[in-house]
């Protein structure tokens, strides 16, 4: 009798194709996702308006929340620190600047922000509203 032995070869190899496909749809969820974040991380209730139009992403976001705080395109910085508005705007000096300001907030600090807008060479400012 002649009995052959069954070798026992162990698969050495991993697929990580499964693996790959995971991490690339995280990947595109993350993507898709961190602007969203980014953008409702300052919470500012803004007014309310019958009409409203449109905004278009190669606008500049100037977020004034009712702390006062100002947020040009994410970055916060302080109404009075002139230099940098300049360094945050001169590029986007042609473009149209969205003033997303609080329901709350003061008057004056919408104000002194444009002053300085005005002065800096900004010509065209939008005042963003909730549409109701």
């Amino acid at each position: 009798m002649n009995f052959k032995r069954k070798s026992n070869n162990v698969m050495s190899e991993i697929n990580i194709t499964p693996f790959t496909d995971v991490i690339l749809v995280l990947l595109i969820i993350f993507m898709i996702t961190t602007p969203m974040l980014m953008q409702s991380s300052i919470k500012v209730d803004l007014p309310k308006a019958q009409t409203s139009d449109i905004e278009n992403s190669l606008n500049v976001d100037v977020i004034i929340s009712k702390d006062g705080c100002i947020y040009i395109d994410g970055n916060q910085i302080h109404v009075s620190n002139i230099e940098e508005m300049q360094r945050l705007l001169l590029p986007n000096i042609n473009k149209t600047v969205i003033i997303k300001g609080d329901k709350d907030v003061k008057y004056d600090y919408i104000v002194q922000f444009l002053d300085v807008a005005k002065k800096i060479g900004v010509k065209k400012f939008v005042l963003a509203v909730d549409k109701s």
